[in-house]
């Protein structure tokens, strides 16, 4: 399953080089996508390799070729002038429905990346009932998708449940939200001035942004897991 951001940058890259023969610049990505920096670009691709939707062709400067498309994609309308995505995942104005009355469940809000960030999804997806009773009004939880986390007992498909927070503590496995743009399940590192995400699993590699770059959305405080 593609993102928006990742469909619709797919979608560029595959009308521009059935225009033009040629790869679109990353600033011509940048603009068509709405992004604030390139880095969200090389993201977005790095996903899409992973995916097997694309390749990068060596030693050719801006050369990119489209291996698929997803289903049902429609080309007709290009990306650029759209809104930027702007995920609200935790906001204390609005964020999870209200629990009915004498309801200790926690909402499933959507599903987070263990592995490359991707979009989170906003909508109540499912509600779950933790073994030690959290208070609903102050935790929320997500379904998990990728294996970055596995070396931390975390595996996709499990649930995360969180406590909603913007600040962690060193070390600490966190929802983060990077350049108010893509969500993802990391363990939360501060090196001096910069913000790294570590991965629990040695084929990631951990990412450094800087400390306007990343917003903590929640911290982890359990998990649930279930079996088929």
């Amino acid at each position: 399953m593609l993102t928006t951001k990742q469909r619709e940058l797919l979608l560029f890259i595959h009308e521009r080089l059935k225009e033009t023969g040629v790869s679109p610049s990353f600033d011509e990505m940048k603009d068509a996508l709405d992004l604030a920096s390139k880095s969200g670009i090389h993201r977005l691709i790095t996903a899409l390799e992973e995916r097997g939707f694309l390749r990068r062709l060596a030693h050719r400067a801006r050369a990119l070729e489209v291996i698929k498309l997803p289903e049902s994609a429609t080309t007709s309308q290009p990306p650029g002038g759209r809104v930027p995505f702007r995920p609200a995942l935790v906001s204390d104005q609005g964020g999870a429905p209200a629990a009915p009355a004498n309801d200790s469940s926690i909402p499933v809000l959507g599903r987070i990346a263990a592995g490359v960030p991707i979009e989170a999804i906003q909508n109540e997806i499912a509600r779950v009932v933790p073994p030690d009773h959290l208070d609903p009004a102050l935790h929320y939880a997500l379904e998990v998708q990728g294996d970055s986390m596995i070396d931390a007992g975390i595996l996709s498909g499990d649930i995360v449940i969180l406590r909603r927070t913007d600040t962690a503590e060193n070390g600490q496995i966190v929802v983060a939200l990077v350049e108010d743009e893509e969500a993802t399940l990391k363990r939360l590192r501060r090196r001096g001035k910069s913000v790294a995400l570590e991965a629990a699993n040695p084929s990631y590699e951990t990412r450094i942004f800087g400390p306007d770059q990343v917003k903590v959305q929640g911290v982890l405080v359990s998990l649930y897991r279930r079996y088929h």
